[in-house]
């Protein structure tokens, strides 16, 4: 997305064109939604994002040929510009941390509110993460009896923040955007973008949807 095109561009990749034509139904609803190119499995998905530069990846986990996780880590090397979503069923929860691991910006269900994904695309196009409020629930739910451990433990790794970064990345938890967490603190976007940046690398975490995890493990997440 740029200034001379304000169209989020999306590149549509599923291997059941069913599903593909339902999402596209619900995608081209939007005005500034512009689906670019669409893919049956992931190396077709790899070659489209090349040659159309979408700004949204919206990413199947299971197909042929490259799934879902390698086609993420392809796309993260050749096209690091684009915000990669993955679509989940509820069987697919173990492939939730490698996904993570891959660099996705986002998770939603096939079977989901048709606004979350629109409030998905348009929340990682801004540069956010987004989980579905389905898929956050049993991210954390996978953590099963060590819940309360990994609350205390993250709420500890989050404690030597200073109090705007510990802003900063409640909101990030909330999946509010870099411009959008800058109105809400009264900062140019620029500031946020360092704050979470020097948060990422303090805290080992590789993306927004890892930060975005610890501060819902934390219990900080903003409203």
């Amino acid at each position: 997305m740029n200034d001379t095109d304000p169209r989020i561009k999306i590149l549509l990749a599923d291997d059941e064109a069913m599903l593909r034509a339902g999402v596209r139904a619900i995608l081209d609803s939007e005005a500034d939604f512009e689906v670019v190119a669409e893919a049956g499995d992931g190396r077709e998905a790899v070659a489209s994002a090349l040659a159309h530069r979408p700004d949204v990846v919206l990413l199947d986990i299971r197909m042929p040929r490259l799934d879902g996780l390698a086609a993420a880590e392809e796309l993260r090397r050749v096209v690091p510009e684009a915000g990669i979503v993955m679509l989940t069923t509820f069987s697919e929860d173990e492939y939730i941390a490698r996904a993570l691991d891959c660099g996705v910006s986002g998770f939603l269900l096939k079977s989901g509110d048709p606004r979350d994904l629109i409030g998905g695309v348009r929340a990682v196009a801004a540069g956010a993460a987004f989980l579905s409020p389905e898929v956050a629930r049993r991210v954390i739910a996978q953590f099963g009896e060590g819940r309360l451990t990994r609350a205390a433990e993250a709420r500890r790794r989050l404690a030597p923040l200073t109090g705007r970064e510990s802003a900063v990345v409640a909101l990030v938890g909330a999946g509010l955007s870099n411009a959008e967490i800058a109105g809400r603190l009264h900062v140019v976007e620029g500031t946020v973008k360092a704050h979470v940046s020097a948060v990422l690398a303090r805290l080992g975490l590789r993306n927004r949807v890892q930060l975005a995890i610890l501060a819902h493990e934390a219990g900080v997440v903003s409203e």
